[in-house]
């Protein structure tokens, strides 16, 4: 009986809540516009973000993209969804239709006319915590630094340079120890989307309380190149190479020379056993392990399981051991190059 009473009364209450809380629900309803958006991306990173946004405004969105590649996963899905899509350089006048423009892993600096042609301005999706790692490689970089965590960070666009605008919102995420960068690339375009829509439904508020980016604490992910991918042995740690490997895994593969043929280490590990101190570009078979262990700076040894040699098929450690190794009495690398002594 008293659990009767109890919960008719807990309905009175919930009843007579929802009747002053709903006439100013309904006037937020009233007053809020969703903004119209102009979507600017092109590689798989930027995807669940055109997703999110498309899941959420769909008949208030359209899509810039590069034209350039076939298979630009940006313009596939716009054009299989049907939304309104324009090919980079657009005009100008383009902008003037939508209220905001998004950015997600462009390419592209947009310029001033572009970004003043939003009444909103536009905003940017950034796989870092800004001003850390500002640039083309953010997560590469966090990976090969060895941070413990990184993020996203949704900043307003300014002309003329990269990912120096004022942040409206960021999430941080910790980087587990063995992680390679397509997960954490994946994770990343999945928070990064989830956080462009919180964003954008409280854009107003957001504005206001951007805050600038310290620029005397800012780091710098420049875009790689092939001269990141070099190993030099004496230079670089074990810890330090398995890093580059995992931070460029899927992207560039390590490299070093063997009788001056390129050769890309392809499937590499930090020993789990004790192994005998190599000198820094000194290397031999551990015929258990099935790997060629090679000895690194700071006293350290890489195991390598996988490679290939210029011209050559990919092969396993024991491959190459039989197919090189025993044709020659000795064998060095020495600083990014193996040596045949």
């Amino acid at each position: 009986m008293f659990y009767g009473k109890s919960l008719i009364n807990f309905y009175k209450y919930k009843r007579k809540v929802w009747q002053k809380v709903w006439p100013i629900i309904k006037r937020c309803n009233a007053t809020y516009h969703p903004p119209k958006i102009l979507f600017f991306g092109t590689d798989n990173f930027s995807l669940p973000s055109l997703q999110a946004l498309h899941k959420n405004y769909s008949n208030r969105l359209g899509v810039v993209t590069s034209f350039k590649s076939p298979a630009n996963c940006v313009r596939s899905y716009a054009e299989r969804e049907k939304l309104p899509l324009q090919r980079w350089p657009i005009d100008a006048s383009v902008c003037s239709n939508y209220d905001l423009g998004v950015v997600v892993s462009f390419g592209h600096l947009i310029p001033a006319h572009i970004i003043n042609g939003f009444p909103a301005g536009m905003i940017n999706v950034h796989a870092s915590l800004l001003p850390r790692w500002r640039g083309a490689a953010p997560i590469i970089y966090a990976i090969m630094r060895g941070d413990a965590s990184t993020g996203v960070s949704i900043m307003k666009i300014e002309p003329h340079r990269f990912d120096i605008g004022a942040v409206l919102a960021q999430q941080e995420v910790a980087i587990k120890p063995d992680v390679f960068m397509p997960e954490l690339h994946a994770s990343l375009a999945l928070l990064g989307a989830d956080l462009l829509v919180d964003t954008i439904n409280s854009l107003s508020q957001r504005l206001k309380e951007a805050r600038h980016q310290d620029n005397a604490a800012a780091s710098y992910a420049p875009k790689i190149t092939t001269k990141i991918t070099e190993i030099n042995w004496s230079e670089l740690s074990a810890s330090d190479i398995y890093r580059r490997h995992r931070a460029l895994y899927g992207y560039k593969p390590l490299t070093t020379t063997f009788l001056d043929k390129q050769v890309q280490l392809l499937e590499i590990r930090l020993p789990e056993e004790p192994s005998p101190i190599l000198k820094p570009g000194h290397f031999s078979f551990q015929r258990k392990r099935k790997s060629l262990l090679i000895g690194c700076a700071q006293e350290s040894q890489l195991e390598v399981l996988q490679l290939r040699v210029e011209g050559r098929k990919i092969m396993s450690a024991q491959d190459f051991n039989n197919g090189f190794l025993k044709q020659t009495k000795s064998l060095q690398f020495t600083d990014s190059k193996i040596v045949a002594c």
